[in-house]
């Protein structure tokens, strides 16, 4: 009891802080995304995203090479569909020559080492902007499934280490398992976004890949017929352990910050790595409030990756990767 036991001894210098400090963050968390686009010589800031990039495959091959380098081993891909290859069947997203599978390709010539992580879902394919095939008004479940676990195979015989199913169909990991396993890629790995909510912070993002749903008759104007209401708790476990008994290695919930308490929900119940990812629009909000002063920037990104971490996150997915090593260096 006080004055015995004083608190504030353990904070009463950085060298004591860093000393007892529980929670600590290196490059080794991150996962970082990556929007690839065809064309060359092609390096685009996202308007939305300011500092954050679509690039053509040759600055693709220079960023792989940068970011080990800096002593990151993981990188999350994502590509941007030209509108006349989208339909509604997501037939582009098998082709072997599509440029997902070329960007995995790209990434494993330039970097062997490098973890590939491949975005599975049909809006960047869809003419539709969903993530699964659309028929008189509904987002079809089963049909859409089969056609992930095409992609998946895809983008492992591509040479992907690690498949990310990111569309929330139910009883895909499960298809997607099979279909990996009926071709052979037994150590192919999934992550499968498990606990994925139907959120207003993913706005940037869907600038960045053109993948908005569009608005147009009979076809659903937003995604919470298949993504989780952000209301709900328990169905984010129930969600989750469900991946897990189908076969996902990792699982993930997204976004990252509003939803700590399912973080640690999660964490507590599933004994498989679980990553967080701190979506387009946490990283927006803090570069323009930084922009205008309100915040400071490198401050309070730190503070929002530990608070991540310490809420039970073994990986994240995060666009401040280069700033975390900028300031760490």
């Amino acid at each position: 009891m006080f004055p015995l036991i004083r608190n504030r001894r353990l904070r009463a210098s950085e060298s004591i802080r860093r000393l007892v400090r529980e929670t600590t963050i290196t490059p080794d968390d991150f996962l970082v995304p990556l929007f690839v686009v065809e064309g060359k010589g092609i390096k685009e800031e996202i308007p939305s995203m300011p500092n954050y990039y679509r690039m053509s495959l040759d600055y693709l091959e220079k960023e792989v090479k940068e970011l080990w380098e800096m002593g990151f081993c993981a990188v999350l891909l994502f590509v941007k569909v030209a509108d006349e290859l989208k339909d509604n069947m997501g037939k582009e997203a098998l082709n072997p020559d599509g440029l997902m599978q070329r960007s995995i390709k790209t990434v494993k010539s330039a970097c062997p080492q490098m973890l590939i992580m491949t975005d599975v879902a049909l809006d960047p394919f869809s003419s539709y902007g969903h993530d699964g095939i659309v028929a008189e008004g509904q987002i079809l479940n089963d049909e859409t499934s089969e056609v992930l676990a095409e992609m998946s195979v895809s983008h492992a015989q591509a040479g992907a280490d690690f498949v990310a199913p990111s569309d929330m169909m139910d009883g895909r990991i499960l298809t997607i398992r099979e279909g990996l396993e009926d071709e052979g890629f037994h150590n192919t790995g999934i992550m499968s976004y498990s606990a994925k909510y139907a959120s207003a912070y993913y706005g940037p993002f869907r600038d960045a890949l053109d993948s908005a749903p569009v608005d147009i008759a009979n076809v659903p104007k937003n995604k919470k017929t298949y993504q989780m209401d952000y209301a709900n708790r328990f169905e984010a476990i129930r969600e989750t352990q469900m991946d897990v008994d189908e076969g996902a290695d990792i699982v993930m919930v997204k976004p990252g910050l509003p939803y700590l308490d399912i973080v640690r929900e999660i964490k507590n119940e599933v004994d498989v790595p679980v990553a967080v990812y701190q979506v387009s629009g946490e990283y927006a909000m803090l570069k323009a409030a930084a922009e205008k002063g309100w915040l400071d920037h490198d401050s309070v990104m730190l503070e929002q990756l530990t608070a991540i971490k310490r809420a039970g996150a073994n990986i994240i997915a995060s666009y401040f990767a280069r700033d975390f090593i900028r300031i760490m260096g």
